[in-house]
């Protein structure tokens, strides 16, 4: 069994494209990817640029991601891209996780429009939500974003944010503590303890997780 997490970065369909956008509102632009073994141990990466057939990189696209139309313009549009992704998870049964479900549903509904022979239940079949997977985990009822799920774990984000090949391998991280559930709930703890805090510790964990406890009172 191998493990796949896959991060996409996406840039909104043009305005000129009305027809489009009644289907499609966004389109890939970049899709990075780590498989690890089945011991939860780095394998190799995926990352690839796409470029959008509908409308250029948009400026506040490319402030949040870093992405430059010159990037994508030595990229393969989405079917040829979308395939080689396919390629590299291999026939080998495989588990793909995402951190919320955002990016199946872009991955479905571009394939459906680019794709119409790519048969979709491969993606139904293999995909895991795993920020709701970890949400369930700690009995939070509000989803926590990825950079404060590393947070918890006093866990620095490591390379850039919103870059797909680092925010996949950031969220591989997270999969991995998960797998031995006695690691998870100790490197957990302090969140758990804002959640049900006692008296005595609320003040304390609170000065030591700001963030967190700011969050605890949305929930």
């Amino acid at each position: 069994m191998k493990h796949v997490v896959v991060d996409l970065e996406m840039n909104p369909v043009d305005r000129e494209f009305r027809e489009v956008r009644k289907r499609l509102r966004d389109e890939v632009i970049e899709i990075g990817a780590v498989k690890l073994g089945e011991d939860y141990v780095q394998e190799s990466t995926f990352r690839c640029y796409v470029k959008p057939e509908y409308g250029p990189i948009k400026k506040h696209i490319t402030r949040l991601t870093s992405i430059t139309q010159a990037m994508v313009d030595t990229g393969e549009v989405f079917e040829p891209s979308f395939r080689a992704f396919v390629d590299w998870v291999g026939e080998e049964e495989t588990t793909i996780y995402s951190w919320s479900m955002s990016d199946i549903k872009q991955l479905k509904s571009e394939c459906r429009m680019k794709l119409r022979d790519f048969d979709v239940h491969w993606l139904d079949s293999r995909w895991v939500d795993l920020q709701q997977e970890f949400d369930d985990r700690l009995g939070l009822h509000n989803s926590l974003a990825l950079k404060h799920a590393l947070g918890a774990m006093d866990r620095d984000f490591e390379g850039t944010q919103h870059t797909a090949l680092d925010d996949a391998i950031n969220t591989s991280a997270i999969l991995a503590l998960m797998q031995d559930d006695e690691a998870f709930r100790k490197t957990m703890q302090p969140v758990l303890d804002i959640l049900q805090p006692q008296d005595d510790l609320k003040s304390s964990i609170g000065d030591l997780c700001p963030e967190l406890m700011k969050l605890s009172k949305e929930l």
